[in-house]
């Protein structure tokens, strides 16, 4: 990097250092130890042209004290080569100061591309984190700490690293409020006077930065605040503002309720490809679960039968037998509705997958009921909308989704529902409740759908052609082995039943 932006070709190589990868690894950052002994290089020729390409510059990282401190400088010195650059500052520092409170709910790097629309880059990948905070830097952290008049490199680095702590108290009976109510709140202001009075010198040096702060200059407060609005146009703007009134809030939220469709409809494309590429798995190996699941329920039901008779004899064992049929009778059911729901989930064309997600997007803005959660009456029937259109989303069933979305505005009148009205200075509170709210639920859509080894998978299998039939090969190798142990077991399980009893096996 050169000031904001990057210069020359990125450094990237991949080290092999010749140990196994577990399958689930592999499987989750893409990189199989034939694609390490093909690509792969020594990592001592790794260090040592990454010497000649950092030189003497800082480093810079995104939580630079692990990445240096816990795994770089270890590995060089386990290596016996000699450290190489030198630190720079943290940017997830400088971007927690920025960016306080933090309006994508959390730090995370792809918590914040996502919120601010920035482009996709290789998730879990070492260049694509890179390109990312690249990217955060030029669009969102750069105007931020130019309107703070921090222009060169050392004003950065001292903002970065000097003592910080967040506007919003993180934790205690006081978690969530700003530390500058405590002008007009005597026992916020106490607690304050009470935590830096602690014996733990963290805590204490928290509470005096707290009050630091308040003694400052008005001007020189923090109670102004930094607000990021994604517009339409895929572009992330700054706004700076003080105290913001009633139209500002307005405003804000209904920003807010803007990119919390547009999540939810990012969400409902997703999760329609997750549940594909899911359907299409279990299709393939739905006969070896079958077959580990039948075998399991015998082998549990043999044990209870044996333990059962030993203990109580051979008409209480005898119930063991007609539970354990309806046990298998439901198993059977299980799997058909499996199958059945696998079958309904069918990959949509592109043209299919931008209406699916165009539609939700309306549903959401329209019909989110968290926008009514101070009237229980139109949330209720609100709930009852959103989940026919979930579960029409789920199944990939656009001609319900267009059923529900067609006339949006007759079905308010048909339903007597009325919009949000707050008005008055005396809801201004509310409407920073609602927008701080918003704020922290609008990565929800997506965050624990894109942390599962499905989406994983789904998205692995996009870029690899034929990777759901490996993925299938491997698994069914799997449940193969476990399959056979299992049939080991009920095999001897039901031999011991046969010399017992001098009868057939019950558990066929």
């Amino acid at each position: 990097m050169r000031g904001w932006k990057p210069e020359g070709p990125a450094f990237r190589r991949l080290l092999n250092h010749g140990v196994e990868i577990p399958s689930e690894a592999a499987r989750v950052n893409g990189y199989t130890p034939e694609i390490l002994e093909r690509d792969g290089e020594a990592p001592h020729d790794v260090y040592a042209a990454f010497t000649e390409y950092a030189g003497a510059h800082p480093l810079v990282a995104y939580n630079l004290e692990y990445d240096l401190e816990q795994v770089l400088r270890p590995e060089w010195q386990r290596l016996g080569i000699d450290p190489i650059g030198q630190a720079g500052f943290c940017a997830l520092r400088l971007t927690q100061r920025l960016l306080d409170p933090v309006p994508a709910g959390n730090h995370k790097l792809q918590t914040l591309r996502q919120y601010c629309r920035l482009p996709q880059r290789g998730a879990h990948t070492a260049l694509g984190d890179v390109e990312t905070l690249v990217d955060l830097m030029q669009q969102v952290l750069r105007p931020l700490a130019e309107a703070r008049g921090l222009a060169t490199w050392e004003q950065i680095a001292v903002f970065a690293s000097a003592p910080w702590f967040p506007s919003r108290i993180a934790f205690g009976r006081f978690k969530g409020r700003p530390f500058s109510e405590v002008i007009d709140d005597p026992e916020l202001h106490a607690w304050l006077e009470w935590l830096s009075r602690s014996n733990n010198p963290r805590s204490a040096a928290m509470g005096r930065w707290y009050l630091n702060q308040l003694d400052a200059d008005a001007e020189q407060r923090i109670d102004d605040s930094a607000v990021l609005e994604v517009r339409t146009d895929n572009a992330t703007a700054l706004t700076l503002f003080r105290n913001p009134e009633l139209e500002t809030l307005r405003q804000l939220i209904a920003g807010a309720w803007t990119r919390l469709a547009e999540l939810e409809a990012e969400y409902t494309q997703e999760h329609h490809g997750v549940e594909v590429t899911q359907s299409e798995l279990f299709q393939r190996l739905r006969a070896h679960y079958e077959r580990r699941d039948a075998l399991q329920l015998k082998i549990q039901f043999r044990r209870k039968f044996l333990d059962t008779l030993l203990i109580d004899g051979e008409e209480e064992a005898e119930a063991v037998e007609s539970a354990y049929q309806d046990a298998r009778a439901e198993t059977e059911r299980e799997y058909q509705d499996a199958a059945a729901e696998a079958a309904a989930s069918q990959a949509l064309s592109d043209e299919e997958q931008r209406e699916l997600k165009t539609l939700f997007k309306k549903l959401a803005r329209l019909y989110h009921p968290d926008r009514y959660a101070s009237d229980p009456d139109k949330q209720q029937t609100y709930e009852r909308l959103m989940q026919a259109a979930n579960q029409a989303r789920d199944r990939g069933d656009i001609e319900e989704l267009r059923e529900i979305a067609n006339d949006p505005n007759g079905f308010l009148l048909r339903q007597g529902l009325s919009g949000l009205d707050f008005s008055g200075e005396a809801e201004l509170a509310k409407l920073r409740q609602l927008y701080e709210t918003l704020q922290a639920r609008i990565l929800d859509a997506l965050q624990n759908l894109r942390e599962s080894s499905g989406y994983e998978l789904y998205q692995l299998s996009q870029r690899q052609p034929g990777l759901i039939e490996q993925v299938a090969r491997q698994q069914a190798d799997e449940l193969d082995a476990e399959i056979a142990e299992l049939d080991s077991q009920a095999i001897q399980l039901g031999e011991e039943i046969e010399g017992l009893t001098g009868a057939s096996d019950p558990f066929r």
